[in-house]
């Protein structure tokens, strides 16, 4: 401070004329001494401390420089405030000193801790730590700070596990119950916004006993703070630092001390005496040396020497300055081509004030300027506390911030960042890991939103990004992939010729036709024997045919389904089995009408002869062609996509249109084979020559018994399973039908061919 102040006493452009006298204080970061210096300036009781100059109204304090704690400042701007005595402070950050309406003579030129505390959220989200654990100071600085902090962090989408306070002038037990917070907690990332004297206290107690490994993240206060290096088991540490600076003349104005200037200031004393071990004076202590005026400043290794870092004391420097602008602009109006300065015009405090707010310069390279809550522009260095080649640790500038820029362009961060243990791999703190595409979030209950499991998601449900909320159900036509990450269309299930059951149906179908083929040509062979002619030739023939078609019929049921192959496999199996029946029912009847012509007296074969056969045949059947006629036009059986059978994969299958269609073709079959079945039960007793009535009682018995379980097993067998039941049916049906009836016939042909005469055949036992 004094060495900007003599700078602008010998500026010839700032203040020409005008000399700016001064006094320091210590405030001892104590409330009480800075309310007591703050009653004092207001007052003008000091003395002026350069006494030989010849100050101009002298005692009047037209503005102060400080004080470097927030809540010391807060305590001394509503004691000057009220006098209109501007104060610009150098290192109070606490965000409610932007507030103009308690604090309207406040300025400062370091950033407010809002510009930090959202700087600090964002350096925090940026390298995904999502769960961490918060040290403040329980003082101005650090409530408002942390406070400023949580409520951008919660926006973020931060959780904290632990928020804890402390002041350095609690009890070592509240600072052991802090520590014990961090050694047992999950959050390996600690945001400390508390000032050097408490962090220090707590790192202290942090070294007595071992703890887990932490990152820490702190603020301007101790993260830039050289004496806090000590505590090795913080390297790694990142924090936003105030800029670094050079202030050109400072080093050789700090050097440029003798005995005889530190004699007439007790703050220089204080300080010669401490870096020297010596006293200045006549009275010493027992072991202590006098001071001989052979001390060097140019012999100092200290931070007093070090000017290379300048962060605080250029806040101080630009704080100087902007009171000098704003005197400047008060007492020396621009004429023509000169400014004058009137040193000796009375003073206005309020015009110092405002001319403060308007004040706007470059300083060395850096703009100074304060905003309508008298603060600056905020910009800050990243700082990261990284090991040096020899073991000690240094402060490295890994990035910047500029409030400046526009949203999302403010940071700037290198690559070269070391974290805790001197890895260089960003370390993970979260509650919960990300849930994986395929999952869901779900809350862990009475924990903060940061705290999850991660759910599979429920059947016909996917998420395709990481961390979702919820699932989507996929389409009716699709299904997930293995990993719920992705909809999939569901596999197609028909009845095909690729699969083995297809293939079984299909070579059960085609032999049955081969073999009723077969059948008819032995039939045809011997067509003259008695043994085909007593059987009624005709119908036989008829029936062999209609048997082909059942057997070839059950293949129209193979395959995908299409509009032509549903309507046809339902009507070619319902016509072909009623003609089936329609043969049955005649040779039946041909029977019974054969044994009722035998006994004397009557003649019944002339009312059911060749021709009649034909036309009951004929008659049967089309009834059957009529109903199948019928449920085509009204509603045909189309395909459909069955999608509740199974939830994985679709059935492609015919819907039966209208099920009284379906079931009135069924029942007329049914009612033809109980028909078929009765009178050949009250034939079954006639003489062995006419055994065609019990092979056809057992082949109605065996039809009959196939068509009664396929009911309920066609009704409860799922997908393209239906499909094979009712092609089993038919061929079990048909089977029965050729064995039963046409077997015994062509065991007697192949076989015995003796007993194939019309003398064996009329012997009756």
């Amino acid at each position: 401070m004094i060495f900007a102040i003599e700078e602008i006493n010998n500026s010839t452009e700032l203040l020409p004329g005008v000399k700016l006298g001064y006094q320091i204080h210590d405030s001892c970061t104590s409330v009480p001494v800075t309310v007591h210096v703050a009653f004092q300036l207001s007052n003008s009781l000091d003395q002026a401390f350069h006494t030989g100059d010849n100050c101009s109204q002298s005692g009047m304090v037209v503005g102060v420089v400080g004080v470097s704690g927030s809540t010391q400042s807060m305590s001394m701007s509503r004691i000057i405030g009220t006098f209109n005595i501007p104060q610009v402070s150098y290192f109070s950050t606490c965000a409610c000193l932007s507030d103009k309406m308690q604090y309207p003579n406040f300025f400062r030129t370091v950033p407010s801790d809002q510009f930090q505390a959202d700087a600090l959220a964002k350096l925090v989200k940026h390298f995904g730590w999502t769960w961490i654990g918060a040290v403040r100071s329980d003082s101005d600085y650090g409530n408002n700070g942390m406070a400023s902090f949580l409520l951008t962090a919660q926006k973020e989408g931060i959780c904290v596990e632990y928020s804890v306070s402390f002041h350095r002038t609690n009890p070592r037990s509240k600072i052991q119950r802090v520590a014990d917070v961090i050694r047992r907690s999950t959050a390996h990332v600690i945001v400390a916004f508390i000032a050097s004297p408490e962090l220090r206290l707590l790192l202290e107690e942090l070294s007595r006993e071992a703890s887990p490994p932490r990152q820490w993240v702190g603020t301007e206060d101790w993260v830039t703070n050289r004496d806090m290096l000590k505590y090795r088991f913080c390297a790694g540490a990142i924090g936003f630092g105030i800029e670094q600076s050079v202030i050109p003349g400072l080093r050789d104005f700090l050097l440029d001390l003798s005995a005889t200037k530190v004699a007439s200031s007790p703050v220089l004393t204080e300080f010669w005496e401490v870096v020297f071990n010596c006293r200045l004076g006549t009275f010493t202590a027992t072991g202590e040396r006098m001071c001989d005026g052979t001390e060097d400043m140019q012999t100092l290794q200290n931070p007093y020497t070090d000017t290379s870092q300048l962060r605080i004391t250029n806040m101080v420097y630009k704080a100087v300055y902007a009171l000098a602008h704003a005197l400047h602009n008060t007492l020396c109006p621009d004429t023509n081509s000169s400014t004058h300065c009137d040193k000796y015009s009375k003073l206005s405090l309020e015009e110092v004030l405002n001319q403060l707010k308007k004040v706007k310069f470059n300083l060395n390279g850096y703009d100074v300027s304060f905003d309508a809550n008298g603060d600056p522009v905020a910009k800050y260095e990243l700082v990261n506390w990284q090991k040096s080649h020899r073991g000690s640790i240094e402060i490295v500038t890994v990035g910047h911030y500029d409030g400046s820029l526009p949203a999302g362009q403010e940071f700037q961060i290198n690559t070269n960042l070391v974290f805790m243990e001197g890895v260089t791999k960003v370390p993970k703190s979260v509650c919960s890991d990300r849930c994986h595409p395929g999952t869901r979030k779900v809350l862990q209950k009475g924990k903060p939103i940061c705290c999850y499991d991660c759910v599979r998601c429920p059947d016909g449900e996917i998420s395709n990004s990481t961390d979702s909320l919820d699932c989507t159900p996929c389409l009716h036509e699709f299904w997930p992939n293995a990993e719920s990450n992705t909809c999939l269309p569901k596999p197609v299930e028909f009845l095909s010729y690729d699969e083995v059951l297809g293939i079984i149906l299909a070579a059960f179908s085609v032999g049955g036709a081969c073999l009723t083929i077969m059948t008819a040509v032995l039939f045809y062979q011997h067509r003259t024997s008695p043994i085909v002619k007593a059987n009624n030739s005709e119908l036989s023939f008829l029936l062999l045919f209609s048997l082909t078609l059942c057997f070839l019929s059950s293949l129209t049921f193979i395959g995908a389904p299409s509009d032509w192959s549903c309507m046809l496999r339902h009507t070619a199996f319902a016509i072909t089995f009623v003609l089936c029946m329609s043969c049955i029912l005649g040779k039946t009847i041909v029977v019974l009408m054969a044994f009722k012509a035998t006994l004397p007296g009557r003649n019944v074969m002339k009312w059911f002869g060749p021709l009649q056969q034909r036309i009951t045949v004929a008659c049967i059947t089309f009834i059957q062609v009529l109903i199948c006629t019928i449920w085509l036009v009204v509603s045909p059986p189309f395909p459909i996509k069955n999608l509740t059978v199974y939830k994985k994969r679709i059935i492609l299958e015919c819907a039966l249109g209208s099920a009284v269609g379906f079931w009135g073709v069924l029942g007329y079959i049914g009612l033809l084979a109980v028909f078929c079945l009765v009178l050949a039960i009250l034939a079954r007793k006639l003489p062995d020559s006419f055994n065609e009535a019990k092979l056809i009682t057992f082949s109605m018995l065996i039809f009959c018994a196939v068509w009664i379980t396929f009911i309920p097993a066609y009704v409860s067998s799922p997908g393209k399973f239906t499909v094979a039941v009712e092609i089993f049916a038919i061929l079990a049906s048909s089977f029965g039908l050729i064995f039963c009836i046409y077997a015994p016939k062509c065991f007697i042909m192949l076989f015995k061919p003796e007993k194939n005469t019309k003398k064996n055949l009329m012997n009756k036992k």
